[in-house]
């Protein structure tokens, strides 16, 4: 495909998505696809089977594609998983916890929302402790990576927490599924939520509920909104041979399938893990070389996204030195911990280690504070 007409960004998105893209991923939505067609709807059918894969090595998983962004699929999964009498407990250290905690208040469904602190991970034994003293609480949810402050919470051991006491666990894994190695049946997860546009590096559109099949199976006639039925979505792509309920984001699939196979001859989630990671550390090593501080301890840092301290220069604002960065071609992200002054900056997409050294260069550069 002729990608000359496909201009080069002016910036490099340093987010937790939607984020910096491939141009193979962006030729591909160059060409118009129709919901119905067969071809169409076997490449849906393809990347639900390719889904299912990455979610575990042992059989018994399956996906669901839902339309709009990944809150969207967080709805969709507590709104059709938890049946009436069902009641959640949201393990929460961040903002992203606590709108889990608030679309269950929303959907009217009885939640317990557990707050261990923007700066602290999710205490499995605590965990544990929850549940032992409330045995009406029937499932459990937890972000993997909170973006707030780049968190990364230990899935495994809440894990092992939940399924000891008896209760489905689901994970909003949005920012670290296809970045992060995570496989649901090693770590309990009857339900794993993500979107297109995080580490997959796909293009903003849909997300996807991976599933153990009898969780999925077993929800019907349990959902709170129609056009967020999980299981009337599961059954029409299951038994349509990949076709969707409403009118698909046919391009922003084609673009997910293309950044699948690029996923794949990266050398999978481990190599773009390994990518990530080195992207975080060589951005945490410049920038404490030039007196930023992270807000967290590398031991809870994930390598999505990282929380920095913001200067206590009085002559520091935000927004003058992200126009700075803008302007070097590097677009950061403003901070959301409320105990701190932070900016985040992300690690994730189309970002590679010299990406970063250039980045440090314009963080230097744009210190005006100390001009």
């Amino acid at each position: 495909m002729d990608q000359s007409c496909i201009p080069d960004n002016p910036y490099i998105l340093l987010t937790p998505g939607p984020l910096s893209t491939s141009k193979t991923v962006k030729a591909a939505m160059l060409r118009d696809w129709c919901t119905w067609d067969a071809d169409y709807n076997a490449d849906v059918a393809d990347l639900r089977a390719r889904l299912a894969a990455l979610a575990s090595r042992q059989p018994g998983f399956t996906a669901t594609l839902m339309q709009g962004s990944g809150t969207f699929c967080v709805e969709s999964c507590l709104g059709s998983l938890i049946p009436d009498g069902g009641s959640l407990l949201v393990l929460a250290n961040g903002a992203y916890g606590a709108r889990m905690a608030k679309i269950a208040r929303v959907l009217r469904i009885p939640v317990v929302e557990e707050d261990f602190g923007e700066v602290s991970p999710v205490d499995p034994a605590r965990v544990a402790a929850l549940l032992a003293a409330q045995p009406q609480l029937t499932h459990v949810a937890v972000v993997h990576c909170e973006t707030t402050t780049g968190m990364l919470n230990p899935i495994r051991e809440i894990g092992e927490a939940v399924k000891a006491a008896g209760k489905i666990f689901l994970i909003d894994a949005m920012s670290s599924f296809g970045g992060i190695p995570i496989d649901m049946a090693e770590v309990g997860a009857d339900a794993l939520i993500s979107s297109a546009n995080k580490c997959i590096q796909g293009v903003p559109g849909f997300g996807f509920v991976l599933t153990r099949r009898d969780v999925v199976e077993g929800c019907a006639g349990q959902a709170r909104s129609l056009s967020l039925d999980l299981y009337d979505q599961w059954q029409a792509m299951e038994h349509g041979g990949g076709k969707w309920r409403f009118t698909s984001p046919t391009h922003v699939v084609r673009a997910f399938a293309q950044a699948m196979d690029e996923l794949e001859a990266e050398g999978g989630v481990a190599a773009r893990f390994a990518r990530y990671s080195q992207n975080q550390q060589t951005l945490v090593a410049g920038m404490a070389a030039l007196d930023f501080s992270a807000l967290l301890p590398r031991a809870i840092q994930s390598p999505i996204i990282t929380a920095f301290h913001s200067p206590t220069h009085p002559d520091y604002a935000f927004k003058p030195f992200y126009d700075r960065l803008k302007a070097q071609g590097f677009v950061i992200y403003p901070g959301k911990v409320t105990t701190a002054d932070t900016f985040r900056i992300g690690n994730i997409g189309e970002v590679y280690p010299d990406d970063i050294e250039r980045l440090l260069t314009a963080v230097k550069d744009a210190r005006y504070w100390l001009v």
